[in-house]
This record gives C-alpha cells, structure tokens and sequence, in this order.
C-alpha cells in the first residue's frame, strides 16, 4: 500500500504531459507513479478535484532571516541600501536568525515554494528550522573576507558547517559553500573556497555582477570583470549557483556556457534596487540553466516565488513579447531550479522526490484555455492550497501543519522591534 495518492486534479507533470483527472501516487518519500489510473490503495487519499497538482516551486537564490528587514530600507540607493542593510545585520543574534528563517520558511511553505538555496550568517539555526519543518533546503554559511574572523578561521567554520549537515534531515539539507562575490573576497580566499568545494564535493553559490560598481571594481583590481576572473581560478562548473548575472558582455554569457554554470534569476529584487536587467533571453538561447530566486525580502519585498514567475515574464516582455514564454518561465522555477540545486524534483515522475503543491484552479483568473499562461499570469501564494515535500503533507487545505503560524509572526515581530 502506498503512502499516499493524489486523485483527480489536473496534473502538470512539468515534461510535458498534462493530465485531466490525473493521479499522482507517492510512496516512501519519492514519486512511483504518474497517469491517469491507477487501481492501487493508499494510506492517505487526497481529492485534487478543481486543483492543478504540479512540482512545488523551487526558490534558488535567497538570504532567508532577512525576512526581519523587510521594508527596513525600501527605497535606497544600492549602495545606501546596502549599507544600511550591513549596519542592521551587526545586530543580528542566533535568535534573531532562526526567528526569521520560521517566518521565511512558514511564508514558503503557504505559497508552494518546497526547496530554497539559502546563504546568509547563523547557519546552524537556519538548518535546525529547515530540520523542524519539513522543508528542503541547500544551505550556504556566507563568507565575506575581513569579517568578524580571519580567513583561516572562517573557512575551517565554513567546512564544519557543510561536514555538520549535509545530507541531514533524512537527506533534506544539502549544503554549499557560499563566498559573497569576487569583490568581497581575494583571490587567495576564493582559490580555496574552489580547493574546499572539490575536497567535499559541494556545491558554491556566489553573487556575480549584480551591480555596475562590482564590474567597476573587478577591472580596476583585477583588469578583469567578474566572470573572467571567477573562469581564471577555475572556479565556475556545473556545480556553481551563480546569482543576479546582470552585467554581463556576450563573452561573459559564452563562459558561463561553456562551464555549465547555473544561473539565478532575481528580477523583483533587481527592479526594487535599481541594479539592472540580467540578459536572460540571451542566456536561455545559449542553453544556459536560468532558475528563478526571490533574493530577499528586504529588497524583494516577497518570498512569494509567484510574484518573481510573473515579473520575470513581464519584464523581458519591455523589449520583445515573444521572450520568456509562460512554460520556460514556469520551467525556470521547476525543472531548472531542481538542477541548479541539484536535486531529483522539478518534474512529477516516478523516481522523483514527492515535492508537490496543488493549486487551487477554482477562482475567476483560472478561467482561461492555457494552464500554464493562467498560473503565471494569474497565481499568488495564496492560491497554493496544499504543499508536500519529501512525501510529507506540510500544509493542507490552506492549514500549516508544521509550523504554529501565530507563535512564529509574534517571534518575528519580537525580533524586528530593535530594526523599527
């Protein structure tokens, strides 16, 4: 007997198929079937009726405790921002981390988001949460050179961290090492961040040209843009998250092609901060992974990984309407954010992680004869009607199971106080 089925949605298997009443059968955490019949008994039955059943979203690039700074500094420059931002975080304690990863996690959770790439400080509270809830998560202890510990020190942490967690929660947590970016770290340290990632065969996720001032910088230090530096070092591959990617030459686009590096797309949070538009119809072309990432809700204002689906539809449509159509944009929070972490889910197929959300189709926006234009031109996270992951229900019918959602906004509203 199966651990649980799913009966009677529409199935967006995300490889294509759709499925009209279609059944989803989970089993021991992973997908064993996907069709429109099965005569097979389960342990939990769920009536998807009215509801499309699809991959939960993959949000690839986010500083998830961050959450406590949301609107702290709406409206800046970058670089005033930025050093708001920096001054506020000096004040962050453990507690206050693991506050914000709860709110963060609980506002994934309602709206569909089933795994995240996550780097930021405290690390060891954010991966105690992600253990708690259910969730699944690739986790990266940030670096950023002349902070707070020597280099020595703070790589050795940064191996313990990854050596203390990866593969926990019953393989949940997966972990990454997370220098800043090029410009705030020196060529030495990245070399052996680089040496580090190899040793233990993990992943890295990076900030690359995210601002004019970094490719300013780059070339004044290194007669070189980021990009062309990172490729120097031999530290871009397949196993490399790239985030943000804005100022980005033709040359640039080719290297990153040519190492297979993932790229993270995070429009709502560029717009706010005024830093530019990645070429992302330009990489796509190339056959470069683009997944989609919320950065943080400080400058995103959201971790809502509908409201980036949408925003990154619109935006390239400015220059040319037949950019982004709705299933590569959809495919770039599913499929392509399952690679660029490096996980089995992204597509409904047997053999897959059982990451799965149902969407509730029963409302006036999803009246339309095109599925997948009608979710990303339409849904919100509150539409997200039940979300599973690794098999396990962690919201059902709008009802968080996993989290006491009044105990973890008045923990950070607590947390927030000494930042009003």
């Amino acid at each position: 007997m199966a651990d649980l089925m799913i009966k009677g949605g529409t199935v967006l298997t995300m490889e294509g198929a759709i499925l009209n009443k279609g059944v989803v059968v989970v089993d021991n955490g992973m997908i064993t079937f996907v069709g429109k019949d099965k005569d097979e008994k389960a342990d939990k039955i769920i009536d998807a009726t009215g509801c499309a059943v699809m991959p939960g979203l993959i949000n690839a690039h986010t500083h998830l405790s961050m959450t406590l700074f949301r609107g702290y500094a709406d409206g800046l420059l970058y670089g005033k921002w930025i050093k708001k931002i920096r001054q506020a975080e000096m004040k962050l304690s453990p507690a206050d981390i693991r506050a914000g990863a709860y709110l963060g996690v609980l506002e994934m959770i309602k709206s569909g988001t089933t795994a995240f790439a996550d780097m930021y400080v405290y690390m060891d509270e954010v991966a105690r949460v992600v253990e708690e809830t259910g969730t699944r998560a690739a986790l990266g202890y940030g670096m950023i050179e002349g902070i707070n510990e020597d280099p020595d020190t703070k790589l050795k942490s940064r191996a313990g961290f990854n050596k203390k967690w990866n593969g926990k929660a019953g393989g949940r947590i997966t972990t990454m090492y997370a220098p800043h970016s090029a410009v705030s770290c020196s060529k030495e340290f990245l070399i052996r961040v680089k040496e580090l990632a190899g040793r233990d065969n993990s992943r890295i996720h990076i900030h690359v040209l995210e601002t004019e001032n970094e490719l300013r910088l780059m070339k004044q230090n290194y007669m070189m843009c980021s990009v062309n530096f990172l490729d120097s070092i031999g530290l871009l591959s397949r196993g490399v998250l790239a985030a943000h990617c804005i100022w980005l030459s033709d040359g640039d686009i080719d290297i990153l092609r040519n190492n297979n590096v993932n790229v993270v797309h995070c429009p709502s949070s560029n717009m706010a901060l005024g830093t530019g538009v990645a070429p992302v119809p330009k990489m796509l072309e190339k056959g470069i992974n683009v997944a989609l990432g919320t950065d943080s809700a400080a400058s995103g204002g959201s971790l809502d990984m509908w409201n980036e689906i949408r925003t990154a539809s619109y935006l390239h449509k400015l220059k040319d309407p037949q950019a982004m159509p709705a299933s590569t944009v959809l495919g770039m929070a599913t499929v392509n954010g399952a690679q660029a972490l490096g996980i089995k889910a992204g597509v409904l197929k047997p053999g897959n992680l059982a990451d799965i959300i149902l969407v509730d189709m029963k409302k006036p926006q999803f009246v339309s004869t095109n599925l997948i234009s009608a979710l990303i031109h339409g849904a919100s996270g509150c539409d997200v009607k039940t979300t599973i992951v690794n098999g396990e229900i962690l919201m059902e019918d709008h009802e968080v199971r996993v989290i006491d959602e009044e105990k973890v906004i008045d923990g950070a509203k607590a947390a927030m106080l000494q930042y009003s």
